[in-house]
């Protein structure tokens, strides 16, 4: 094994005084000794190496340039389980920052051609249109002092379902199938809750854009997980919901009409500081009861069914809603809503820091092994980073968010 090389370009040596330590603790589960070595290696590329972080960059400027082989081995060959990673790196975090949510957000990897693991031509709701790619979904843990991305699944496109020449060259397990978007977020929640035991925290995602809202509510739900979903405003509200209700035939049909009614009856106006630029945002806000859970319960063990509600954001001025989302959190819980979107605001900017900054996109091979390990060497990097802010930064104050009569 070759010693670790300074480099001048990137991020300063003298930061990562820590970093033997910091991986030392999270890949303690890696069976032999080379295997913890060259996840520090990789780790340590992605921390220092500017611009593209290609494994011959990482091997020439923190290894040795002949050990780029090695490199390319470990990340994309050796047989190293990454969930036991990831789930270190979320008790690291879990410890050094109060979790207020479980953020739920896609990540994009363009391609071209179509030969790595679950490369199609397909459409990514974050980029709004058709691109040859693959797609991801990452969790994050987030708080007011930032977010980390602890666990990870690769969406399988449907046309690689039966393609076994292609699958067998990227090594894609017999059980790794096309699946819609929410059934791989509970596989996720499952692993965070039960294999890991993280305590739970409340769900926020983004289905505006996704056919799979009330299959994934309600999965959340079963588990007894609290959310805050983002919807369209074309979302139908379900049809048990309307059922022998009082007035059924005038009763709103989607999200939108709900949130529009609401909305003539009055709005909350609430204020917050951004911790990082100090920056004072000010919206209206709307809360409403879907039709037909009026007489619903808190979704307990031994309880009724989950009561649900709209939220819908108002920028000051504006004359339409900027989001709208469904949520169980109840309608008393207008402050706590909002912190979580605003520790949700994190992951949006951890998410553009983990592809500019830590080389997300970077990866080279085409096994989904390989992809694995290189998002979690990726999450562990960024959780380095995050970990050596928290503590310079402390403990901050909690956000500011005051209602206005």
């Amino acid at each position: 094994m070759h010693r670790f090389q300074a480099v001048s370009a990137g991020a300063d040596p003298s930061d990562l005084s820590t970093l033997s330590e910091y991986c030392e603790e999270l890949f303690t589960t890696l069976g032999r000794s080379d295997q913890r070595r060259w996840a520090e290696a990789y780790v340590r590329g992605l921390l220092v190496v500017p611009g593209r972080k290609s494994i011959r960059r990482i091997s020439e400027l923190v290894v040795g340039r002949d050990a780029d082989q090695s490199l390319q081995q470990f990340v994309n060959q050796s047989p190293w389980a990454w969930a036991p990673v990831r789930r270190r790196l979320a008790e690291r975090v879990g410890q050094a920052m109060r979790t207020q949510a479980w953020v739920v957000r896609e990540a994009v990897f363009p391609k071209n051609g179509d030969n790595s693991v679950a490369v199609a031509r397909q459409y990514a709701p974050t980029a709004g249109r058709m691109l040859n790619c693959q797609r991801a979904v990452g969790v994050f843990l987030a708080g007011d002092e930032g977010a980390a991305a602890v666990n990870w699944r690769l969406v399988m496109p449907k046309s690689w379902d039966d393609d076994a020449d292609r699958r067998g060259k990227t090594r894609v397990p017999d059980d790794e199938r096309s699946l819609p978007v929410w059934q791989y977020l509970l596989d996720a929640f499952d692993e965070m809750k039960g294999d890991w035991g993280l305590p739970a925290a409340p769900v926020v995602v983004d289905l505006s854009a996704d056919p799979g809202v009330f299959p994934l509510l309600g999965g959340l739900e079963e588990r007894g997980l609290r959310y805050l979903a983002q919807v369209s405003t074309s979302t139908p509200l379900l049809p048990v919901n309307l059922v022998g209700a009082v007035g059924a035939q005038h009763q709103p049909r989607t999200v939108g009409q709900l949130v529009a009614a609401a909305a003539r009856r009055g709005r909350s106006t609430l204020s917050w500081r951004d911790e990082r630029t100090g920056a004072v945002s000010t919206s209206d806000f709307v809360v409403a009861t879907l039709p037909g859970h009026a007489a619903m319960g808190d979704g307990r063990p031994g309880r009724r069914p989950w009561l649900r509600h709209v939220l819908a954001e108002w920028p000051v001025g504006q004359v339409r809603p900027s989001a709208v989302w469904l949520t169980n959190l109840g309608a008393t819980g207008i402050r706590e809503m909002v912190s979580l979107l605003r520790a949700a605001d994190n992951a949006d900017t951890e998410v553009a820091r983990l592809a500019e900054e830590f080389g997300l996109r970077h990866f080279e091979g085409r096994s989904f092994p390989g992809w694995h390990h290189h998002v979690t060497l990726v999450s562990a990097a960024h959780g380095f980073r995050l970990l050596q802010e928290l503590e310079r930064t402390g403990y901050p104050e909690e956000r500011l968010l005051r209602p206005y009569a």
